[in-house]
């Protein structure tokens, strides 16, 4: 019984060589060439598969699976690889901690006990804690969040969400805070950034959505401005246009004659000192004059924020320029 066993075991054995010996042979001859049975390389730079003896071309046009960038040490293959989420400025960890979800399923999507309910909330409670692990990130994480929330209150971009984090960051790391609100440097680092973004939002808009007042803000804003050195210009009346005009549900035409309203005036300079937003109220009001536009100084007031004197004053100035530089006197800007 014994032998058989034995005479069984060397049997199976020596098929499994066999088998081993014609993989073996398989895959030498892949890499034997088919026209020299000359040895084959894979030239990585054209994407080729050619025989080193007589150079016959064997596959072209290969697909490199691999990254398309070199690291030549651990470290630099760890700071360049892209595995799992971007990193992102929004977040206080930039994104690199694992965040447990709020959805209390399995991994089949199945309802969890509720013994595993009181767990997993437990275990979330324990993850929210130890991700602010000092006094700064806990400060980071507050600011952050007020700035996302304030962002999305005034539907401002990603990019300016990014830039926003970044400056706050700034603000942080200089030792800017003691002695002012976070809520007062987050507005005021949101502010910066969609002015910088050319997406700029009125004063009255961003202290609207902000948790201080107007005054802590515009504070906040210049302190912010001048320590941190940036470089914002001042804000193009042309820049609210849109957004103003896609409230109001006017048409292109108008629109476009609200901007050709304010070219004109930055050429004769009657922009100099006036607040952009009041410019590009009246501009809008004054355009839909012009294009027989149903518009009130009401309807523009409600949605600009502007006063129906200010709009009244600047559309009267912005006709005058206009006239002026047709030459026309002050015709129709004296009779609208």
């Amino acid at each position: 019984m014994s032998n058989a066993r034995h005479f069984k075991r060397a049997e199976t054995e020596h098929s499994e060589n066999e088998r081993e010996r014609e993989t073996e042979a398989a895959a030498d001859e892949q890499e034997r060439c088919p026209e020299c049975g000359g040895h084959l390389e894979v030239d990585d730079a054209h994407g080729e598969t050619v025989c080193r003896d007589c150079g016959l071309v064997v596959d072209e046009d290969s697909v490199d699976r691999g990254p398309e960038w070199r690291a030549f040490d651990a470290a630099e293959k760890d700071e360049k690889s892209r595995v799992g989420a971007p990193t992102t400025n929004m977040m206080h960890d930039k994104g690199l901690s694992t965040n447990i979800g709020w959805q209390d399923k399995d991994a089949y999507g199945n309802q969890l006990s509720g013994s595993q309910r009181r767990r997993m909330s437990r275990l979330r409670t324990w993850n929210e804690r130890l991700r602010t692990t000092d006094h700064q990130d806990r400060n980071l994480k507050q600011a952050l969040g007020e700035i996302e929330r304030m962002a999305s209150a005034l539907g401002l971009p990603k990019n300016v969400r990014e830039t926003a984090s970044v400056i706050y960051r700034r603000a942080l790391e200089k030792d800017m805070l003691p002695g002012r609100s976070i809520e007062g440097i987050a507005t005021a680092s949101l502010h910066a950034a969609a002015r910088m973004a050319n997406v700029p939002r009125s004063i009255d808009e961003v202290a609207r959505v902000s948790r201080v007042d107007e005054e802590t803000f515009e504070r906040a804003y210049r302190y912010l401005v001048r320590e941190l050195s940036l470089e914002i210009e001042p804000a193009d009346p042309a820049e609210y246009v849109p957004r103003f005009a896609s409230d109001l549900g006017v048409s292109d035409e108008t629109e476009r004659q609200a901007r050709d309203l304010l070219e004109t005036a930055k050429r004769s300079n009657v922009h100099s000192g006036k607040s952009p937003v009041g410019l590009a109220a009246a501009a809008i009001y004054a355009a839909g004059i012009l294009t027989n536009e149903d518009l009130t100084q009401k309807e523009v007031s409600e949605v600009t924020d502007m006063s129906e004197v200010t709009i009244r004053n600047r559309y009267q100035e912005l006709l005058q320029a206009r006239d002026d530089a047709r030459g026309f006197g002050d015709g129709a800007g004296s009779t609208a």
